[in-house]
């Protein structure tokens, strides 16, 4: 391995807005993922907490707040509950390709729907197709678009419904962004049918692990991702498993008691 690559150059944003926990600002840590070894170094720092945009692995790194904080699923000891099961034979004739990471016109019509449905005065509200080949054409690592459609019918693929941009790290797999039909009455959960699809498929591949980005306690948006449990969060010794106590209060840390991550 490269000096580059053992000792990257990290950069920090400046403050912005906070898009989770109003009258807070998010700064973030990141560094370029590039050459031959991104994939280890994307690998060695997702362990600890960071995540992929393109050819950039960042975390959150905020003035007087550590609500941000990194969750996985430990895959091969999930077991889905009663409305889970129910979800998943819901949604069991889907058909399912991981695809190569290559931007679809059908896909950026999907994701263009979901924004519009889920987060229309997001910041990705605006993108544009050519925003959207970027996202997923731009990967230094083993990426895939995995694809989730209805049944084909006479050798015609059915209607694209949900799609997810996923790493394949070495101990997991790392769901980068996911969209789906959130608009559709005839096909709801998607977004958990496609968390419990990740899990199954990283236990089938003998892979510990699904990452699912960040949990932020007291954000009703980001709740769901503790609803897959045994779910690790990673803290300051490391990753550990999330307690149904540790839902109980949501208290960002108070500035003066805050340390940067």
């Amino acid at each position: 391995m490269t000096a580059l690559s053992r000792f990257p150059r990290f950069f920090v944003t400046s403050p912005s807005p906070c898009p989770y926990l109003p009258g807070r600002q998010e700064r973030k840590i990141f560094t370029e993922l590039s050459g031959q070894h991104a994939g280890e170094l994307n690998d060695a720092l997702g362990r600890i907490g960071f995540r992929r945009s393109q050819s950039v692995a960042y975390r959150p790194s905020c003035a007087g707040c550590t609500a941000c904080v990194s969750v996985r699923v430990v895959a091969g000891e999930f077991r889905p509950n009663a409305s889970q099961r129910k979800l998943l034979k819901r949604h069991s004739d889907l058909e399912i390709t991981a695809c190569k990471p290559w931007a679809t016109e059908e896909q950026f019509q999907l994701l263009h729907r979901y924004l519009s449905a889920r987060h229309p005065g997001g910041g990705m509200a605006a993108m544009d197709e050519n925003d959207y080949a970027d996202m997923v054409e731009q990967s230094p690592v083993s990426s895939y678009v995995i694809e989730y459609r209805e049944p084909s019918v006479d050798g015609v693929r059915g209607r694209l419904v949900g799609a997810c941009i996923t790493d394949q790290q070495a101990d997991g797999l790392s769901m980068i962004y996911s969209f789906f039909l959130a608009d559709d009455e005839s096909r709801p959960g998607l977004g958990n049918f496609i968390i419990m699809d990740h899990i199954l498929r990283s236990t089938a591949a003998g892979l510990p692990y699904v990452y699912l980005g960040y949990w932020v306690k007291g954000s009703e948006r980001m709740a769901y991702k503790t609803r897959y449990r045994p779910i690790e969060v990673l803290g300051p010794n490391g990753w550990s498993v999330l307690e149904d106590e540790d839902l109980e209060v949501a208290m960002p840390v108070p500035a003066s008691a805050a340390v940067l991550a």
